[in-house]
């Protein structure tokens, strides 16, 4: 006879593919912020397919929709915070599905505006400013958000946030901008070419080397803000991000202070430490183009490797997977790390494996002005990559450095 009494129906359980499995922790890792709940997490396992990305995709945009919803519906009736809550939920959702989604794929476009509007639904509702912004580059514009603790106009130090190959302004929000608004910053988050949020209204850009040209052109915005102390700018890289920030400070000096989490000071090298070789240097016979990826047996490359080729080398504007990693040779900050002269914080987990934590040294060795670090265990459970498994904690350690700097 079975029990009759039960405590849940729901099990802690994850995905065996290891990808999937890292991008359920993240999703588990903003409930801290507000981005997602445990209950729904760990239902929505249940049905998607293990490594199966299609899977992944229409699960969590049939929840984003039940939040969106749900999110209107308390709106209309007046519920402020309970609609805040719930289109922050329905954001973060329709960012993980894009996520699974090929880049040029109109359905990645199509999710991607809607984790946009529910994010500006939600800052209708919030406790600090926000404005949106599209800063003129060449002949694109750079998504840019604009956050103040308060509408009183006094000068603040002010963090600026870059994500990096996959994250969007409004996860690094869930993540670590509104910890930092609590904290009395402003908050610039952007992007510049090829990045997520760039994507969505140019999708024709991609990846470029030389990431000081839009930090610049966001420096220009922020110094001109009569509300931003311009002795007290910092930025934060997150992920890839942590190259574009370090390689952004060491050519411009209005930047006060650095967090690279990671301390990515060479892409390439950063990059074939997931495939174990370097395709730049492949043969020309194995060399392979996107629309030579369908005629692959998946027995030689899964379907999710599949997809995760093909993304990089549109992503990185290139026509055959030698040519993306030979071009990630330029993604590098070379001797010009010992340019950074100002104080540094730099954070990996010891989770993230051998050739980040090299990087993590050469940059903590190599910048000329003072550097704080922080490598994260598996006992603080924040040892993975962007310590995406206790955002609190990690949110803690680097604010609160940078709180006492400012």
């Amino acid at each position: 006879m079975g029990s009759e009494t039960e405590r849940s129906k729901t099990r802690v359980k994850g995905f065996s593919d290891a990808e999937m499995d890292f991008q359920l922790i993240r999703q588990l890792g903003s409930t801290a912020y507000g981005g997602a709940s445990v209950g729904e997490c760990l239902a929505i396992v249940e049905r998607i397919r293990d490594g199966i990305p299609s899977s992944w995709v229409e699960e969590f945009a049939k929840l984003a929709q039940m939040q969106k919803t749900d999110a209107d519906e308390r709106a209309v009736k007046g519920h402020r915070i309970s609609a805040r809550e719930q289109y922050l939920k329905a954001c973060n959702s329709y960012r993980a599905a894009e996520y699974y989604t090929n880049y040029r794929d109109p359905v990645h476009r199509e999710l991607g505006i809607k984790s946009r509007e529910c994010f500006a639904e939600a800052m209708k509702f919030a406790d600090h400013t926000f404005e949106s912004e599209d800063l003129p580059f060449r002949n694109i514009t750079l998504p840019l958000y604009f956050m103040s603790p308060s509408k009183d106009g006094k000068k603040r130090k002010t963090l600026m946030i870059v994500s990096g190959f996959d994250g969007t302004t409004e996860e690094e929000y869930l993540q670590t901008g509104y910890a930092a608004l609590k904290r009395g910053f402003n908050i610039i988050f952007f992007a510049g070419p090829g990045q997520m949020d760039t994507l969505r209204f140019h999708p024709d850009t991609f990846f470029e080397p030389d990431f000081e040209n839009p930090v610049s052109t966001v420096l220009d915005y922020a110094t001109g803000r009569n509300d931003v102390d311009t002795k007290r700018i910092a930025l934060l890289g997150i992920s890839f991000g942590g190259y574009f920030a370090t390689r952004a400070v060491s050519r411009e000096p209005r930047i006060k202070a650095l967090v690279a989490n990671s301390p990515i000071i060479d892409l390439h090298k950063y990059m074939i430490g997931f495939v174990g070789l370097d395709p730049a240097e492949m043969p020309d016979d194995e060399d392979f183009r996107p629309q030579d990826l369908p005629e692959i047996p998946e027995e030689v490359m899964p379907i999710q490797m599949k997809e995760l080729a093909g993304n990089l080398m549109g992503r990185f504007g290139q026509p055959s997977f030698k040519k993306t990693f030979q071009y990630m040779r330029q993604f590098s900050v070379g001797e010009a790390l010992k340019d950074i002269s100002c104080p540094c914080f730099a954070m990996a987990g010891i989770g993230e494996g051998v050739e980040p934590q090299r990087q993590f040294k050469v940059f903590c060795d190599g910048v000329s002005g003072p550097v704080a670090s922080r490598l994260f265990t598996q006992e603080e459970g924040a040892d993975s990559h962007c310590q995406v498994g206790n955002l609190s904690f990690a949110n803690a350690v680097y604010l609160d450095w940078l709180d006492e700097l400012f």
